[in-house]
């Protein structure tokens, strides 16, 4: 079967590319085989997203930085399953929390069955994935088990919000690191580490993913107030229709500005639909848009800078292009 597509990086060199693209189908056969069931309905439910597509992000961040050793390693094209399968059983729980309908164009799987076969189907991932773990090494379980429990922590802290007189704009990035960005820095981490390369470079590598994990979530905060829907795909303002806290918003939250007075009455609260406009327009020609613009770019920065440490193989300015790239795309 087909590799499913990734993100649209200038990949200049030509083997990589080609290495990425045998990778990537591998990943894509073992992933399907991974979810099979003797029972029918759960390889269904299990096959649901994976069907419904995805750009197996993860996946290809374990076979670039894998690329930094022997990429043909028998541990990586695994490792890279392990990445994806714990992404996908997180998407079936978070479809659940926020009581989502549809995912990657089609019915979640709670909208289509309901919440308890979507979690349950989600904790089969989880173990799907360990059961492929375990034969990577104590030390690639023990780094998924670290990596989970701040997968966890981050998503609690996001629920319950800052602690009273803590900082709101430090408690968001902290919870993007934790719920976003550790996923993404082990994939990393995985690919380095499985492939066998040196222990500076699984340093890097996974420091290096972990700032474009955040990096990407902050871009799509941005992409909320300053896109299209053309361009985008999503409908803007999204966040601000559900009262989601984004970092423009809480930079905007933040300040006393007499002239952004409107904005923060208005987005103090859920946004109603007619004055999603008029919040877009003031939130474009904020200072906190531009607040929120600089932190992005000092994350990617913060990527590019441990790169810069690595050797100068093609890997590395694929990964340099993608931190260009989490930048381009948010406008």
């Amino acid at each position: 079967m087909a590799a499913p597509p990734v993100v649209d990086l200038p990949v200049v060199d030509e083997r990589l590319a080609e290495d990425l693209a045998t990778g990537l189908a591998a990943v894509e056969r073992l992933l399907r085989t991974c979810v099979e069931s003797e029972d029918a309905f759960v390889t269904e439910a299990s096959k649901h997203l994976i069907e419904a597509g995805g750009k197996r992000f993860r996946a290809m961040l374990v076979l670039l930085a894998a690329q930094f050793g022997e990429p043909a390693s028998e541990g990586v094209v695994p490792g890279a399953v392990v990445m994806e399968l714990t992404h996908l059983a997180t998407l079936y729980h978070d479809d659940v929390m926020d009581e989502a309908a549809v995912r990657r164009g089609s019915a979640s799987a709670n909208a289509r069955w309901n919440n308890t076969v979507a979690i349950l189907t989600g904790d089969y991932l989880f173990a799907q994935a360990a059961d492929l773990l375990a034969d990577l090494g104590p030390e690639a379980v023990r780094i998924q088990a670290r990596t989970f429990s701040r997968l966890v922590r981050g998503q609690i802290r996001e629920t319950i919000g800052p602690a009273s007189g803590a900082d709101p704009i430090a408690h968001y990035l902290s919870v993007l690191a934790d719920k976003t960005g550790s996923l993404i820095a082990t994939s990393g981490r995985f690919g380095a580490l499985l492939s066998g390369a040196s222990e500076d470079v699984i340093t890097r590598v996974t420091a290096a993913c972990e700032a474009i994990g955040v990096a990407w979530q902050l871009g799509d905060d941005l992409i909320d107030v300053a896109s299209d829907t053309l361009g985008s795909g999503k409908t803007p303002g999204t966040d601000l229709r559900e009262g989601i806290r984004t970092l423009p918003v809480l930079y905007a939250l933040g300040s006393t500005s007499p002239a952004e007075a409107r904005l923060r009455a208005l987005i103090s609260a859920p946004v109603a639909e007619s004055d999603v406009d008029e919040a877009l327009l003031l939130l474009r020609d904020s200072e906190a848009l531009k607040q929120a613009r600089a932190e992005l770019l000092r994350w990617a920065d913060r990527g590019k800078s441990e790169l810069e440490g690595l050797p100068d193989i093609p890997a590395r300015t694929a990964l340099m292009n993608l931190c260009d790239y989490v930048v381009e795309r948010s406008g």
